[in-house]
């Protein structure tokens, strides 16, 4: 299956989170062509400060696998995942990272970014950036444009 399919799976999820006031971010793990988890962000519903949808999908992917160790199996996630993600990607054992978009641009961002890609090169994880990135994007942009003007 092409990568844009699985996004769009996990764009649905992100558009979960949208409609119940989270930050937009959907996450899917696919293992042999299927998807066997899909999460979103859920950190205030669940008022966890963990509950990001990469941390949810694996939690979900390694109960339908029996274990931890997600040996290859691939995360599509519409933005870039945060550093606490990033760890939790790589001790599960991910293979392949399929990203949306990237966090909005500025130094501290850049700075965490070029950490990210070093710890994932570092660690074998294959990063790929930029599968429907407008549509990832704008989710996000959307979002961030109505809280702004709700607060």
């Amino acid at each position: 299956m092409d990568k844009s399919l699985y996004m769009e799976e996990a764009l649905k999820e992100a558009y979960k989170a949208y409609n119940k006031g989270e930050t937009p971010i959907g996450a899917v793990i696919v293992k042999d062509g299927e998807i066997i988890a899909r999460a979103h962000n859920l950190t205030e519903e669940l008022s966890d400060s963990t509950a990001h949808a990469e941390i949810l999908a694996i939690r979900q992917a390694s109960e339908k696998l029996g274990g931890w160790r997600l040996i290859n199996c691939d995360l599509y996630v519409t933005m870039e995942p945060c550093i606490m993600c990033s760890g939790a990607i790589i001790n599960s054992r991910i293979k392949n990272v399929i990203i949306g978009t990237r966090h909005i641009k500025n130094s501290k961002m850049e700075r965490q970014h070029e950490f990210k890609i070093d710890y994932f090169r570092d660690n074998n994880v294959e990063v790929t950036f930029g599968v429907l990135e407008d549509e990832c994007s704008h989710i996000l942009q959307e979002f961030f444009r109505a809280l702004r003007i709700k607060y």
